[in-house]
């Protein structure tokens, strides 16, 4: 036994120069196999523009927190997304930003206490509807395979009010449909969320659960002075949307830009080799 396994080390031994003297298929030499093979399949940098449409639901942060709220539904809301995809270090195809502007709404609803009946309410109101206008810009993060993508999305908004509508029987008189001294306009926070896509190249259908993750605009001037608490309303709202997405680059394999730059690499090296 012993004998036939050094007989086989000694022929390994024979062969392997001639081996190593073979030549790969091009493309493939020894020392630019493992960077092809990573390669392949890589998304490009492209990018996307689209539009998202889809409801909204929206509450508040609220102190104090004793105010028994109900999810306030609201069925337009509309976004224009630039999305553009790139690669960390050049090899992590996972990463890009996303910028757009939206118009949406903020709100709430205040539902009577079970037990005694009262409803709370803002300058009277115990439903209030607030258009907005917002633009947010987000890290795309985004896991990609041949027709489909995973997608997780956060970052920054600056947002303004644009218009109100009050409901209940008490509202202040002459603040059923504007704002009030004490109201604040503009909005900004963190916006994110997560959804997916379903690719047919050069198409995208995107569905995403997208909205304040944290909002720092209060829908009134906080009251900081009050001896009992400290009053605040930050908006909470959820976009549920379906956004169709036109990609304007290739997605994956070669780009037209790199067959330009392969062809003027070919043509100038064969002009120098027939020097």
């Amino acid at each position: 036994m012993k004998s036939r396994l050094l007989c086989l080390f000694a022929a390994v031994l024979l062969l392997a120069p001639s081996l190593n003297a073979q030549e790969l298929p091009k493309g493939f030499e020894a020392d630019t196999t493992a960077l092809v093979l990573r390669e392949k399949g890589l998304v490009n940098d492209y990018s996307a523009f689209g539009v998202n449409f889809g409801p909204t639901v929206s509450r508040l942060y609220m102190n104090p927190s004793g105010y028994r709220q109900g999810w306030l539904y609201n069925p337009w809301y509309f976004s224009l997304s630039y999305i553009k995809n790139l690669k960390m270090f050049d090899i992590l195809p996972y990463f890009g930003y996303q910028i757009g502007i939206a118009y949406g709404h903020e709100g709430y609803k205040f539902l009577p206490n079970k037990e005694s009946g009262y409803q709370h309410s803002i300058e009277g109101a115990s439903e209030a509807r607030i258009s907005t206008v917002e633009i947010p810009f987000m890290v795309h993060g985004h896991i990609d395979w041949s027709h489909f993508k995973l997608m997780l999305n956060a970052g920054p908004y600056l947002g303004y009010r644009l218009g109100i509508t009050r409901v209940g029987d008490s509202v202040t008189p002459g603040l059923e449909n504007s704002f009030s001294a004490k109201d604040y306009r503009w909005d900004y926070g963190l916006y994110g969320g997560l959804g997916f896509a379903i690719v047919f190249d050069p198409v995208e259908i995107h569905f995403n659960a997208i909205g304040h993750l944290w909002s720092w605009g209060s829908l009134y001037i906080p009251n900081y002075h009050s001896e009992y608490y400290y009053s605040f309303a930050y908006p909470l709202d959820i976009n549920f949307t379906v956004g169709i997405y036109f990609q304007l680059g290739k997605r994956f394999g070669k780009t037209t830009r790199q067959l330009k730059k392969e062809a003027y690499e070919i043509v100038y090296q064969n002009a120098e080799d027939g020097r």
